[in-house]
């Protein structure tokens, strides 16, 4: 998801997508497998924005950017 969505989304919602709300998670509890599984998901997410972020700003260091 691009991040404008996802700030939209969390803005919207109030958590991240795929991740169920504190309220949520307080009254229906959540298996520490699946919880796991979840954040693993949204890290490995991450780094794939923090990769693409530090592509553009290299290109954009070197003078080489392209929309």
């Amino acid at each position: 998801m691009p991040l404008i969505e996802l700030e939209n989304f969390i803005r919207k919602n109030k958590h991240l997508p795929e991740i169920p709300s504190a309220s949520k998670m307080s009254k229906e509890g959540l298996a520490i497998k699946q919880i796991n599984i979840l954040l693993l998901k949204k890290i490995e997410e991450l780094t794939l924005h923090q990769i693409q972020l530090y592509k553009k700003i290299e290109e954009l260091q070197n003078g080489q950017w392209k929309e």
